[in-house]
């Protein structure tokens, strides 16, 4: 029987269900005003007439008390808002539970990407021995980030993976229950988490996802790739942020780094004791059964052990598990070795550690801090920098750190964030000797500009007593600028002797960190890809020069403008001029549990990016991702593209016009993460102070999504104008890369909705420019429908564009909430008629606004 088309299987396995499961859920009485859920869809659909006939927010909300009430008090309104925000919160938490689901159904998990694909198409072509081969030093690197971007609480994390089970099986009376169980569980977070509340947040998707998936992958692998085999090469490492990444975050302490250690170690031995405890049940032989009960009473005692104590090593327990191995072959007809090979193969991937902790610091601060090391150490008499190291230009500076060495005590520093970051290397040492080498063996240097950057991290670092340090130093060049003159930073640290004799020892490796966030903040949508391609371009070319194998690491985001949307066709898209050994990402917020959130999900994800890799070495013959026609293109499109953007970024009203039009300074009262919601303490916004979480998102809850489009059409408009969209019609057809930027973008376009926020048009401060940005949108849809040829944005996804229709429909009510309640605090501030009780109620709207619409996008942020 055929499969059906991946659209109708979406309409009947998430579609169909959603409207039965959430008619059952608007009739659940969950307080005393039992007519909540009959009213809201009444609201919804005015909504929709009211934005459809042109009327604004606050008008809609007025004409529905009018229509359905009898002159409620100012009270009895405020309070069916927001109980009308936590059905929409709910509702958003079933559908997402429903597409959880129907996961497998909806999306082919043998289809296209998938590594049963990829093993097919490798027998067809004869390539199985390439495919074997690239298998053997190819690796994929998900880093789980704790940014702020996922607003649901543990508990009701945990429903949604009840729910799912539910529907899953149909099972009416535990749906309803759970659904009961939903409406009373509150969504808020009644104080800001800490790094290790993330930390411990985060661990539950290795321990219930990610450790049953990578190992079922890596299996499979195993199994009908190498015909039994074991690769020498584990193929996935798992990266974790939380509790290490010091940017920005004041809250992160030695303490907590090292605590966040010892959980991860801690869960691995528990998930390792669990699989052990199934094997006893069956390794019941002779010379095998008292082996595995000491195996089991071993893991089970270092759940609970710290600070480095254990009763087994690594190396002992894979010695006695390859003897019970050798047992069961040679004396028991290898009966149960699958189940024995599967938790083999878990310890190789997840050895003691679990995740690869990484320390990330911003350049500045490390600065700030060597200088005050260099000062503090020479006023103790220490002979460790001269005299005038301070007045030395750049390149004696480098050569001097290059020769640094000592073992400095953390404590004798005044200054505490001398102490906290000589204290973070201190923990790198630790956690090496508890949880082995791989559970922390990266730092990090945010906004890295310059050599100097890196050398002052180096000499920190054999500073704390390490005079050849296990630990590798990535820089993360993020701005347009420092993206364009990456390659010359990293010739000269290729050629500084001392980082060169360190590279050496690290078997000639460079991971190099580029960020596709803070690249579109600064320089607009085409011109950040356009920058990091070509920056990969030369460092690829420039770290050959030099016999280096240079691994790039992506911090990529949920949304396209901050490098999320449909990841694996980038890496796919790249060509034969990036090195492609690695594919090295980070997963944010919401990202991570709707992408990678369920076993399903996160093996066809997984497979997807392993795939992306496989295919643009293995199967795409090493092509060049652009002829030099296409290229000239691309330069000159992403050129005019950025001469767009930062017109408009220099705008006069654009910061006023975040600041006061958007939800940009609600973001910091959400506790939903630990890190402030701004760099820098000063109350006056500055565009550098701005992180790119709260950026992008305020702009996705106007619904207005400029970062992933604000320059596209103009720079495209610019070719039409000289008749020459013929070359953007080529690069089209001609560029994988083009295409899915282009693919995204319109992603972001069906995301937008400015008959939400069309009443600013009026605005007398900011109409213009409402306007601007409206223009903008309106010239980049149109231009893109004639570019591809569509009909309607995103014709090539349907399924995922129904998904987001279904989702912007159920929140289409908040955000008219979230509208009126803005435009009424600044009604009140600018008149200053009523006080500031009323003003704080209705910012109490704006901010609880924001949970279910960031979760509905799921990756709006």
């Amino acid at each position: 029987m055929p499969r059906k088309p991946k659209i109708e299987r979406f309409n009947q396995t998430v579609l169909d269900k959603y409207h039965i499961y959430n008619s059952i859920f608007l009739t659940l009485p969950f307080d005393e005003i039992t007519n909540t859920g009959v009213m809201l869809p009444l609201f919804t659909e005015l909504c929709k007439k009211g934005f459809s006939e042109g009327k604004d927010p606050s008008t809609i909300v007025e004409e529905f008390f009018r229509k359905y009430f009898d002159g409620p008090s100012e009270e009895q309104r405020l309070d069916l808002l927001f109980r009308f925000i936590q059905y929409i919160e709910r509702q958003v938490v079933l559908f997402d539970a429903i597409e959880d689901a129907g996961f497998a159904t909806v999306n082919n998990m043998d289809g296209r990407g998938t590594l049963r694909s990829v093993k097919e198409e490798a027998e067809d072509k004869n390539k199985v021995a390439e495919l074997r081969s690239y298998l053997q030093h190819f690796k994929v690197r998900p880093v789980l980030t704790a940014h702020p971007t996922q607003f649901y609480p543990g508990a009701v994390l945990g429903i949604i993976t009840d729910l799912a089970l539910a529907i899953e099986k149909d099972d009416l009376t535990v749906i309803k229950q759970l659904l009961a169980q939903l409406g009373k569980t509150p969504f808020l977070k009644e104080k800001k988490p800490t790094p290790f509340d993330e930390a411990i947040s985060l661990i539950w998707y290795l321990e219930n996802v990610f450790y049953h998936a990578v190992a079922k992958i890596y299996n499979y692998i195993q199994h009908n790739i190498f015909k039994g085999g074991r690769p020498d090469n584990p193929i996935f490492d798992l990266g974790f942020w939380p509790g290490g990444d010091r940017d920005g975050n004041p809250f992160v302490t030695t303490e907590i780094t090292l605590k966040t250690a010892e959980r991860l170690r801690s869960t691995i031995f528990r998930c390792y004791y669990r699989d052990m405890r199934k094997l006893r049940r069956r390794l019941t032989f002779k010379q095998v059964k008292i082996p595995v009960a000491i195996l089991e009473q071993k893991l089970y005692d270092n759940i609970f052990l710290s600070g480095g104590q254990t009763t087994i090593s690594l190396e002992e327990l894979e010695a006695e598990l390859k003897k019970i191995r050798e047992i069961l072959i040679k004396t028991h007809q290898s009966l149960f070795l699958t189940e024995l090979d599967d938790f083999i193969n878990k310890v190789r991937l997840f050895g003691f550690h679990f995740g690869a902790l990484d320390i990330r610091q911003d350049s500045r601060v490390h600065h700030s801090v060597l200088t005050n090391i260099v000062a503090e150490t020479q006023a103790q008499g220490l002979d460790i920098f001269p005299a005038n190291y301070g007045t030395l230009d750049e390149k004696d500076q480098i050569v001097h750190l290059g020769r640094v060495s000592g073992e400095l005590d953390p404590e004798l520093f005044k200054d505490e964030m001398a102490r906290a970051t000589l204290g973070s290397i201190y923990a790198i040492k630790t956690i090496q000797r508890n949880n082995g080498e791989r559970g922390c063996n990266r730092y990090i240097i945010s906004n890295n500009q310059t050599a100097l950057n890196v050398m002052e991290s180096f000499a920190m670092i054999r500073l704390c007593g390490w005079e050849e340090p296990t630990v590798d130093i990535v820089p993360l060049f993020e701005t347009v600028p420092d993206l364009q003159v990456a390659h010359v930073v990293m010739e000269s640290l290729y050629t500084d002797p001392a980082y060169s004799e360190h590279l050496k020892r690290r078997g000639n490796k460079q991971t190099i960190m580029l960020g596709f966030s803070d690249g579109t903040k600064d320089g607009g949508y085409l011109m950040a890809n356009w920058s990091i391609f070509k920056a990969k371009e030369a460092l690829t070319e420039m770290s050959k020069k030099y016999d280096i194998s240079v691994v790039f690491f992506d911090g990529r985001g949920g949304p396209p403008a901050r490098g999320g949307g449909n990841t694996h066709k980038f890496y796919s898209s790249l060509g034969s001029t990036i090195a492609h050994d690695e594919i090295q990402l980070t997963v944010q917020g919401q990202t991570i549990s709707s992408n990678f959130g369920t076993p399903e999900s996160c093996q066809y994800n997984l497979e997807q990016l392993l795939s992306s890799g496989i295919s643009n070495e293995v199967f795409n013959n090493n092509t060049p991702a652009f002829s030099e026609g296409d290229r000239k293109t691309m330069e000159e499109l992403a050129s005019i593209s950025y001469r767009t953007y930062v017109d408009f970024k220099k705008h006069p009203k654009f910061l006023p016009y975040l600041e006061k039009m958007s939800t940009l300074k609600f973001y910091a009262k959400t506790n939903v993460g630990s890190r402030p919601a701004k760099r820098g303490r000063s109350d006056t916004l500055k565009f550098s102070d701005l992180r790119a979480i709260p950026f992008v998102g305020s702009w996705s809850q106007l619904k207005q999504n400029v970062p992933g489009f604000f320059g596209v059409g103009t720079a495209i408009k610019h070719f039409e104008d000289h008749g020459e969209l013929t070359k953007v019609r080529l690069l089209y057809q001609n560029s994988a890369f083009f295409r899915t930027l282009l693919e995204n973008s319109m992603m972001s376009l069906t995301k937008s909705f400015f008959e939400l926020t069309a009443y600013m048009e009026n605005d007398k401060e900011f109409g213009d420019f409402w306007k601007l940005i409206h223009n903008e949108y309106l010239l980049t849809k149109e231009l893109l429908l004639k570019l591809t040829g569509y009909e309607a944005l995103m014709q090539n996804e349907a399924a995922g564009k129904a998904s987001i229709n279904v989702r912007e429909n159920i929140v289409l009510p908040l955000l008219t909430i979230q509208q009126f309640a803005l435009k009424t605090v600044q009604d009140l501030s600018r008149s200053g008629e009523k006080g500031e009780k009323s003003i704080e109620v209705y910012e109490k709207i704006v901010t609880r606004s924001l949970f279910g619409n960031i979760n509905a996008s799921r990756n709006s942020a």
